[in-house]
């Protein structure tokens, strides 16, 4: 049974905010100020703004390309920093380059960095500025680059790295991935990192942690699945964290570095749409929380779903912005949600500014499901559509397909917060990937501004029995495979592989790939022995018996070598640190640990993302939100459809926001990049456009903005590719090469 105790009650820690209050993380001027880009998001506080003053309402339209760097080796989601006179991207297959910001030549390459961070990157220098370091993650590992040299810092953590499956309450060789696609966020001495242990069953806790960017060595850990005494405990089920998944930070965290706050936001427990295995409310699941940055404290948390069954992760960056409310001046932070809303907090206290409501959503009918009775709902209007009806389904659809949705419409079940079930679908707006997510949020924080970018792109959800892979198999390989078993496996495993002395094999081939398989089974793993007698035809019939495919490919491990081929230009290393292979992996965890109790079934379903052109338009816009009193200014659709709205600017564009981002600047322009390549300059007072032309790549990719000399330039990665040959920019004459592209006012004469 599970406690209704209330589980976004806010605890605050009045005598640790007092001190707190006094407390800098930095004393750095970039952390504070915004006229820098040297962060991922601008600064640690990721409004995505910038103070300049050269590019205004009035020039706007006169941009053009200063100069452009092509991304030799495809498409990539990195988001540039710049530091004094040198920018920092990633290109050449996998390298990581630094430019020099007037003319985009390379001062350096660190070749080969396959497995890098693939968001972004974390700088920080030291108050004398004599030591200047790039940190990033690498296959698993964290680890520091010279910002000057290019090379790898030896003495960062173990020899030239950290280990980030260490200390995840399980055994760190079984942990395939950990390493977040986002850079963390530097915060004094500090980098405070999320992760990315994956969302199946037994997935590792994305426990948050920050680590000494000098030494690499671990400063503290937040348990975002509390142990035993820890606050939230009670909001699982018992021993719940020696098993439970996710709850991780896999996108954006904010810092505000004056106060000495990081705020988290966090994921969705696993599984994803199914948790009879972790009744309660699951804290610190969905949940927007503040830590004191130098001992990874709680200060105050919320949750904005409970017991999520939707994977309505919190993955937008809070935003810290100043407002004025009924006369008085308020610290805020606000998140934008999947789900379409809008919470609001004093960024000190944690108190809602905006009443937040308790509302009752319908009881789930799967077996062992417990469904949370209730979930907030902010008073402030939501910004997005939260059901799919007949009357809302995409007029371009062919008479046909429209009566089709209809009766689908009829035997589903829709409407915001319907539990999944395996009796029939249920069609959820937004999906996982729809309303505000990475990239999309911004804000000019001391007017009280929000921007959020967000698409109307539903999910279809059916669940079923989890069941091992139906893989075809001949009677004669039945035979091999049966008799390998019994002679080889049998009296460890259980005659129906379902363990004794050794661990459970049910499933175990859709956690492991085949070349892991054989190898295990032919040298042996911890007490199991090696069979090297065992044929290559009995390991493939065995690997098949028990679900797999043998011709399933494997995952590349480890960090890259110098034997792969250079690019071109100033290569001055390659590969980074390369982490030492494990004497012996440990399988990963397939089961429940003994002595908890758990459901007789597992539940899986599709993540039902295929229509995505299901909504009546507009498909894809840009809100903004005055927190001052909590309304929306404005809505503009962004990017150009191709399917059906055949360029109407009206209508935005089908996922038309995903991978987007924007640049707020001091002077009231919101920069917003969108589907067909587009990028957009907005009036921040009424949403106009104000200029836009269409780049020679979709942009994938958090923009930036820098001044030099007093020159503003905007950068774009513009590396992605467009999904339809017709309207491939890039073909066209004069079309500018896929690459970096950085626009400025043309030089007064």
């Amino acid at each position: 049974m599970h406690t209704k105790k209330n589980p976004t009650k806010l605890t605050t820690i009045f005598a640790a905010l007092l001190c707190l209050a006094l407390v800098s993380c930095g004393k750095d001027n970039s952390t504070t100020k915004h006229t820098t880009w040297s962060h991922y998001g601008g600064s640690p506080d990721q409004s995505k703004y910038f103070d300049g003053s050269e590019i205004t309402k009035e020039n706007v339209n006169q941009l053009e390309v200063a100069w452009s760097y092509p991304a030799d080796g495809g498409f990539n989601n990195f988001a540039p920093i710049v530091v004094d006179t040198t920018m920092y991207v990633v290109g050449k297959n996998n390298s990581l380059i630094a430019l020099n910001v007037l003319t985009g030549k390379e001062i350096w390459i660190h070749a080969n960095l396959r497995g890098i961070t693939r968001k972004g990157i974390n700088y920080w220098e030291s108050s004398d500025k004599k030591d200047k370091r790039l940190i990033f993650t690498l296959n698993n590992s964290l680890q520091a680059i010279d910002a000057v040299t290019g090379k790898s810092i030896l003495t960062f953590g173990d020899e030239g790295y950290t280990d980030l499956r260490e200390g995840l309450d399980r055994e760190p060789s079984s942990i395939r991935r950990v390493q977040a696609m986002m850079p963390g966020v530097i915060c004094g001495d500090l980098v405070i990192m999320g992760s990315a242990p994956g969302e199946g069953y037994f997935s590792a806790p994305g426990y948050v942690r920050a680590y000494n960017v000098v030494t690499g060595k671990l400063a503290w850990t937040f348990h975002t699945i509390p142990h035993p005494g820890e606050y939230g405990y009670e909001t699982w089920p018992k021993d719940a964290y020696k098993y439970a998944g996710g709850v991780n930070v896999w996108s954006e965290m904010s810092a505000d570095v004056e106060k000495g706050i990081v705020y988290l936001s966090l994921g969705s427990p696993t599984y994803d749409y199914y948790g009879a295995d972790r009744i309660g409310s699951n804290l610190f699941g969905n949940s927007l929380v503040a830590l004191d940055v130098k001992t990874g404290k709680r200060l105050w948390h919320y949750q904005t779903v409970h017991h999520d069954l939707w994977d309505y992760d919190l993955s937008p960056a809070p935003q810290l912005i100043t407002i004025n409310k009924d006369g008085k001046k308020i610290d805020a932070v606000a998140s934008a949600t999947k789900h379409g809303y809008v919470f609001v907090f004093d960024r000190v206290t944690g108190e809602p500014v905006f009443p937040i409501e308790e509302k009752p959503f319908p009881a789930s009918d799967m077996p062992g499901e417990e469904a949370w009775p209730t979930q907030p709902i902010p008073t402030i209007p939501s910004f997005m559509r939260h059901e799919v009806t007949k009357e809302n389904i995409n007029p371009y659809f062919t008479d046909s397909l429209k009566q089709v949705w209809h009766a689908r419409l009829d035997a589903a079940k829709t409407g915001l917060f319907v539990p999944p079930s395996d009796k029939y679908e249920t069609i959820i707006l937004p999906g996982p990937l729809g309303g505000a997510n990475y990239g999309n949020t911004g804000s000019n924080p001391e007017k009280g501004l929000m921007f959020v970018m967000s698409q109307e792109h539903p999910s279809i959800y059916k669940l079923s029995k989890v069941e091992p892979p139906k893989i075809n198999i001949s009677d004669d390989e039945v035979k091999k495979a049966k008799t390998l078993y019994d002679n080889t496996c049998k009296t460890c495993h259980g005659p129906n592989m379902e363990g004794g002395v050794g661990p459970t094999l049910k499933n175990v081939t859709q956690h492991i790939f085949y070349d892991e398989f054989k190898a295990i089974v032919l040298n042996g793993r911890g007490q199991m022995p090696g069979f090297v007698h065992v044929d290559e035809a009995s390991l493939a019939s065995l690997y098949r018996f028990m679900g797999g495919n043998p011709r399933s490919m494997n995952f590349r491990r480890g960090g890259n070598t110098d034997e792969e081929a250079m690019p071109e230009g100033p290569v001055v290393a390659s590969g980074g640190v390369k982490m030492r292979e494990d004497v012996k992996r440990a399988a990963p965890m397939l089961d429940y640990p003994e002595n908890v109790q758990y459901p007789e079934a597992r539940y899986t379903t599709e993540y039902g993302l295929e229509w995505t052109d299901l909504m009546s338009p507009p498909w894809s816009y840009m809100v903004a939100y005055d927190l001052n009193n909590g309304t929306i200014k404005w809505k503009t659709p962004i990017g150009e459809d191709y399917k059906y709205a055949n360029g109407d600017k009206t209508k935005g564009a089908i996922v038309g926001v995903q991978r987007k981002s924007m640049v707020v600047t001091s002077t009231g322009i919101v920069f917003a990049t969108a589907k067909g390549g587009k990028l957009y300059a907005l009036d921040q007072d009424t949403g106009k456009v104000l200029w836009d032309t269409t780049l020679s790549g979709e942009s994938v990719a958090v923009p930036a903005m820098y001044s030099i000399n007093g020159k503003q330039y905007l950068v774009i990665n513009a590396t992605g590719s467009f999904s339809s040959d017709s309207f491939d920019h890039s073909k066209k004459p004069g079309a500018l090469p896929k690459g970096y592209v950085v626009y400025a006012l043309p030089d007064k004469k």
